[in-house]
């Protein structure tokens, strides 16, 4: 079954709100990417706020495709359009409020975050989603 603009949310959310944070937490702790900071969580924050919204036109874009499915070809599109678009909202046009100034936002930290990010949800959304909740996808992706 095609997942539901609901099944999507669920997901998107469960995906970032643990997935998210836990490849987030090496970026936030200065392991990966620079010195330590929470931009990495605003970042994240970002793209489960505008992915609600980019989730409802891809709903409705999908309603004209066949089989109602994305292949991963899209999805993967899509990625790169949420990357340009959260990217211009901080850094470059800052009508995204950040904890730090947009200067000091660094584009190849930025990129590795959001690509790793990106990735690891991408990778859960089509293993470990599906082993942890076998019957959702009968119920549209809902898996509350």
């Amino acid at each position: 079954m095609t997942p539901t603009l609901f099944g999507r949310w669920q997901t998107r959310l469960l995906l970032l709100s643990t997935v998210g944070v836990l490849v987030s937490l090496p970026f936030a702790m200065g392991l990966i990417g620079g010195p330590p900071d929470s931009i990495y969580f605003w970042i994240l924050g970002y793209v489960a706020i505008f992915g609600l919204g980019w989730d409802v036109l891809y709903n409705y874009l999908q309603k004209f495709r066949w089989d109602r499915d994305w292949p991963a070809a899209y999805q993967l599109l899509a990625g790169i359009w949420e990357l340009v678009f959260v990217f211009c909202g901080v850094k470059i046009f800052g009508f995204l409020p950040a904890p730090i100034p947009k200067d000091s936002i660094d584009l190849d930290a930025f990129v590795l975050h959001y690509s790793v990010v990106w990735l690891s949800v991408f990778i859960a959304s089509q293993s470990i989603m599906r082993i942890l909740f076998p019957r959702s996808r009968f119920r549209g992706g809902q898996w509350l």
